[in-house]
């Protein structure tokens, strides 16, 4: 869809690097030496090193292929990510590199020893991204606008440094995209039958298989994974449902119930680009007890139900906003909040099931289409183990085993997303009436391979049940 290939650039950029003149080469590697197993180097190679990838403009959930060339052999080299969020945040990695005898390195066979990432993975650049020094505090990268790239630069510096050494001298770079939208999707705002969303659609006539996509009690309208299921062949509508101008008054509060649910649905299956029997459901966090209320209701009848990380009932209480604006729901569970050493906020206790209000919890064995669930094992924000498991073993007594789906992965926390995007330990939550910050848990490598293990297995889970 956007595959620029190293190829042509490669061809375009050894054309002009013939024409540098062999001074700045002479200045840049041939005279220049350093120890590497206490053997000096200098290059001897009549080009300037050269950085490539392929393809450099991809979907968010595309491998990109970096290779430097034209480097002396066995020398210690270090490859920096940067980019800036929507908000203007700056974000780096970087990965430490020895190339090979012939003077190169390539992300998809080679190892990184140091940096933000160890061991081969030609992705490492891009989810070990985390905000750089001095940032704010409890950033968390999320895509608001996907109808722009992220734009990360590259650059190939010399020897094993850190981004902030200034005195490193960087031999090349490049600039890649990264998208959730892909070319030909189209993305439609809905504002009808009280309904506040975003339709994505695939290029093309239709009709197109559906989900409908639940997110968390965070809030808005989060956009980016349906824009992706679109750019993978399927129409999806991102719905908002708290914490959106568009949405009835108080924005604090959840003020729209099992209707406005069931109306998102029913949108879908009537719209003419829509296979009105090939809709599912996905939800993460709090969307997780949303999709599985959904798929009990009368007349709702979903081809199959993708839950990560939440819960299987509502914890909160039905009361007022008190006088800082805060939503009463949220109050009347401080009780079963917890917190680490520096203070960060858990709601484990609170989502666990004994916790729930008994006549919120959602009847299980309801459910009859197939139900993926994902688990991150090191979830720190919500009881995820105790909610599969009340799942599962209460499918298991009505018999409906075989239309649950457990993926559980060690290692990965809470915000289980679209491939390669860095995780985020811990970000801010709210600010009013004072400053929030959400334990999410998670360990980078490891959530980072549940991240696009589980994303695959999503995609084959849809492909199976609504294709």
């Amino acid at each position: 869809m956007f595959r620029v290939h190293a190829v042509v650039i490669s061809v375009l950029q050894n054309a002009v690097l013939r024409m540098v003149p062999c001074v700045r080469i002479s200045k840049n590697l041939a005279c220049c030496r350093r120890a590497v197993g206490g053997v000096r180097w200098k290059s001897s190679h009549g080009l300037a090193p050269l950085l490539t990838a392929s393809p450099v403009r991809a979907l968010i959930d595309e491998k990109i292929s970096i290779k430097g060339s034209f480097l002396p052999p066995h020398c210690a080299v270090t490859l920096c990510a940067r980019m800036h969020s929507e908000d203007g945040d700056l974000w780096e990695s970087f990965a430490h590199f020895n190339t090979k005898a012939d003077g190169t390195f390539h992300l998809t066979r080679d190892d990184s020893v140091g940096g933000s990432y160890l061991g081969c993975d030609p992705m490492g650049l891009f989810w070990g991204l985390q905000p750089a020094p001095g940032e704010r505090e409890g950033l968390r990268l999320r895509k608001k606008s996907v109808e722009t790239p992220y734009v990360v630069r590259i650059s190939l510096m010399e020897g094993h440094v850190s981004p902030r050494e200034d005195q490193s001298t960087e031999l090349a770079a490049l600039t890649t995209e990264r998208w959730y939208m892909a070319p030909g999707v189209r993305r439609i705002e809905i504002r009808q039958n009280g309904l506040v969303g975003t339709l994505f659609l695939p290029p093309g006539r239709g009709p197109f298989p559906a989900m409908l996509d639940l997110w968390g009690i965070g809030g808005g309208l989060v956009e980016y994974r349906s824009a992706l299921f679109a750019s993978r062949g399927y129409a999806s509508l991102s719905l908002a449902y708290f914490g959106h101008k568009d949405l009835p008054g108080p924005q604090n509060q959840m003020n729209v119930g099992d209707s406005y649910f069931k109306t998102a649905f029913q949108l879908l299956q009537d719209h003419h680009q829509v296979c009105a029997n090939r809709i599912g459901i996905i939800g993460t966090s709090f969307g997780v007890y949303l999709t599985l209320q959904l798929a009990t209701q009368t007349g709702v009848k979903p081809s199959c139900l993708i839950c990560i990380n939440g819960p299987v009932g509502n914890g909160f209480r039905h009361q007022e906003a008190d006088s800082d604006g805060m939503d009463g729901r949220v109050l009347s569970s401080v009780k079963y909040w917890t917190c680490d050493d520096q203070g960060n906020v858990s709601f484990k206790i609170f989502s666990s099931p004994e916790n729930m209000i008994p006549e919120s919890k959602v009847k299980v064995e309801d459910v009859a289409c197939p139900l993926m669930y994902i688990e991150g094992m090191d979830d720190l924000s919500f009881s995820s183990k105790e909610n599969v498991d009340l799942i599962k073993e209460t499918l298991d007594t009505v018999g409906k085993s075989h239309l649950f789906t457990h993926l559980s992965y060690p290692g990965a926390g809470h915000l289980i997303e679209p491939p390669y995007a860095p995780n985020t330990r811990m970000s801010l939550w709210r600010v009013k009436p004072n400053k929030l910050f959400v334990q999410w848990g998670g360990h980078h490598a490891q959530h980072a391979a549940a991240q696009a293990d589980s994303w695959k297995k999503i995609l084959d889970f849809m492909e199976k049940h609504l294709r």
